[in-house]
């Protein structure tokens, strides 16, 4: 049995329909850059996700950087600024805090559930740090009580990575949509940015994404800025640049929309099948939330005593025609774009305040070194998750 990590045309397979349908609509329609099927997106994405306001944008790295210039923009936020950000993220997280002008300072995880540590934000801090960027990692939402908390005990702005978490829930809102923030002090975003990445549990058919906030004057910026920094033609306010969602795509997303919450439930089932039934001491699981709807499992992720074992166990899964991936072998502050010397070094010079010289960060390191992400996808059969379950108890090194 060949199970792949995860097949794009499987999952889209049961819409093609649907899709055919939505890109035949747009192209016949003659509008293909921010007409009604854009808006209604940002609409309908926008209540979905508990917020007053979505503007659409090219990808999810732009959906990062224009929040934060837009925050730039409005004086909330001073160039130059050191934002909080886990270290163990994707390198886009980092990379869009660097090309608004801002500093990154990276933050130690928390091995339990691999998102930013709230107990090591008050070290990180310094009389330069302006915000807090939480990413919600795999699909599980970070603590944002506490980081929350944290935040208003500081002054600080607090933004959200949501590009891996589509349709999670906040226990303290159980009945509000994904990413919903409650009237609960520690719990307001000012913004959030979301990535439409095919590979996510809601994905375009290419890139995608958007920010969403409740300020309607920061979604207007956001607007102005991914249009050449304008709102009325050829007058430009701001530095812009072009990053728009297309018409196709959110015709797409719109299509596919309504079966995001059913798509995230049988991910849970699946996760919850690997949680109770894999038994391998090799094979450290990770844990389901105390609410469950506070994890959609954009990928699962285990964990191994140390890279020898984790290399070993992907290999004997290729062999048995299991498909996995690293998320992430190669932690920010080790990429070459982040090295001194003359093939590295600073985006917008800022490296020599992101990090220190010789910098460590052992949890994040070993994350690096540890972790492997095997099948969750919602097209998997219990036929092919129980063939993954045996492939896992079976594994020996």
């Amino acid at each position: 049995m060949k199970i792949p990590f995860l097949d794009l045309k499987q999952v889209n397979a049961p819409y093609m329909d649907a899709l055919k349908d939505a890109a035949s609509a747009v192209v016949e329609s003659g509008w293909y850059i921010r007409g009604t099927y854009c808006e209604r997106f940002e609409k309908e994405f926008a209540a979905y996700s508990g917020f007053a306001h979505g503007v659409g944008v090219g990808n999810g790295l732009d959906a990062l950087t224009l929040m934060l210039r837009a925050s730039i923009e409005l004086g909330h936020l001073a160039p130059g600024s050191e934002i909080l950000v886990p270290a163990n993220t994707y390198i886009a997280t980092v990379l869009a805090v660097n090309a608004a002008g801002l500093v990154p300072v990276l933050v130690e995880p928390d091995e339990r559930t691999f998102n930013i540590d709230p107990q090591r934000l008050a070290d990180a801090c310094t009389e330069k740090t302006r915000g807090i960027l939480a990413v919600h990692l795999y699909g599980r939402l970070a603590d944002m009580k506490a980081i929350g908390e944290f935040a208003k005990t500081r002054d600080l702005l607090l933004f959200e990575d949501a590009a891996q978490s589509h349709g999670a829930r906040f226990n303290a809102c159980a009945e509000m949509p994904a990413d919903s923030k409650s009237a609960e002090a520690g719990m307001k975003s000012a913004a959030v940015a979301y990535s439409f990445y095919p590979t996510k549990n809601l994905g375009a058919l290419g890139d995608a994404g958007m920010v969403l906030t409740d300020d309607a004057e920061l979604a207007r910026v956001v607007r102005m800025l991914g249009n050449y920094g304008s709102e009325q033609k050829y007058v430009n306010r701001y530095r812009g640049v072009n990053s728009r969602l297309d018409e196709i795509q959110a015709a797409f997303l719109l299509a596919k929309l309504p079966h995001l919450d059913a798509w995230n439930e049988r991910r849970r089932e699946i996760a919850a099948r690997y949680v109770r039934e894999v038994h391998n001491p090799l094979v450290r699981l990770p844990e389901i939330p105390a609410d469950p709807r506070e994890h959609v499992w954009h990928v699962f992720t285990v964990r191994t005593p140390d890279r020898r074992v984790r290399d070993a166990l992907q290999k004997y899964l290729e062999a048995r025609g299991i498909g996995t991936l690293i998320f992430y072998p190669i932690p920010p502050h080790l990429q070459q774009a982040y090295a001194a010397g003359p093939e590295g070094g600073a985006i917008n010079g800022a490296m020599d305040v992101l990090l220190p010289a010789n910098p460590k960060f052992p949890i994040a390191e070993a994350m690096g070194e540890t972790v492997l992400s095997i099948p969750v996808s919602q097209v998997l059969t219990d036929a092919e998750v129980t063939e993954i379950i045996g492939a896992l108890n079976e594994f020996v090194c």
